[in-house]
């Protein structure tokens, strides 16, 4: 499912081919990804020029010289290509914008059509009218403490929630609360500051490091718990190594289920105090 690190590197891209670009042509393939009436969208795009691109949380945007935004949201497989002839459009293509310099076609990819393309008046608009909270790039630690304080819910689910910070999936709030050394069971108002502070910090040292290997979890450092994941022995190959904690190399990780969604944590380093 394409996360925050997935997302800015789609925006990456966007900006590198598009952005300057007019819009000459809309092919809608599968009307099923629209969020908008296809001729609302065609109207808006058609002869506007892509001055730039934003993201917030899981969401990227393409800014029109008239001030609008157009919104794509990846659901869990859509993806972001580029194209000139239509014999060589990526596979599950749905919808296609014409560019009219470069002679590109950028492509909204979406193999289980969960995805979505919106309009939106402005980025503020769209994140209230969504109910967002601020970028998890962009949060403070003092906010961050903030909003976990209040709250005697589980700090798993709480990360997990798009109000109280945008752009956190499950692997990511894994990675988080065990570089953080925090169990997902802690309650949110059960944590110290020096606790949220370490939250803060870890999520900055996640997101920045999946952004800068473009989201190829592969080349991770070896210090990091996605590789205890099931689809993942590419840190130790040929061996169960991954399998065990980076920093306990005899100590299994343990999955369990928080809130409906699998988990996995080091015992011994995220210890389930404080509820």
């Amino acid at each position: 499912m394409p996360e925050l690190p997935e997302v800015e590197t789609y925006r990456r891209f966007i900006n590198e081919v598009a952005v300057g670009q007019t819009i000459t042509g809309l092919e809608v393939r599968d009307a099923h990804v629209l969020a908008v009436p296809e001729d609302e969208l065609r109207a808006a795009l058609l002869g506007r020029t892509i001055t730039g691109t934003g993201r917030l949380g899981k969401n990227c945007f393409l800014n029109l010289d008239n001030g609008r935004l157009l919104v794509l949201h990846f659901g869990m497989t859509g993806d972001i290509g580029a194209y000139r002839d239509a014999p060589d459009a990526p596979r599950f293509t749905r919808v296609a914008w014409q560019l009219s310099d470069s002679g590109l076609n950028l492509a909204f990819i979406d193999p289980r059509k969960f995805g979505r393309i919106r309009l939106a008046d402005s980025a503020e608009a769209y994140q209230k009218a969504k109910k967002l909270g601020p970028d998890a790039l962009q949060i403070t630690a003092a906010e961050l403490h903030q909003k976990l304080s209040r709250r005697k819910v589980f700090v798993k689910p709480l990360l997990l929630d798009q109000s109280l910070t945008a752009g956190l999936g499950n692997w990511i709030v894994d990675e988080v609360l065990f570089q953080a050394k925090i169990h997902p069971e802690r309650l949110g108002n059960s944590l110290l500051e020096k606790e949220t502070t370490a939250l803060h910090t870890a999520i900055q040292l996640v997101l920045t490091t999946a952004i800068q290997h473009e989201a190829n979890y592969r080349h991770f450092p070896k210090s990091f718990l996605i590789h205890a994941r099931e689809w993942d022995d590419s840190a130790t190959l040929g061996s169960d190594a991954h399998t065990f904690c980076p920093c306990h190399p005899k100590l299994k990780i343990e999955k369990f289920y928080v809130g409906g969604r699998a988990t996995y944590i080091c015992p011994k380093c995220q210890p389930a105090l404080g509820n």
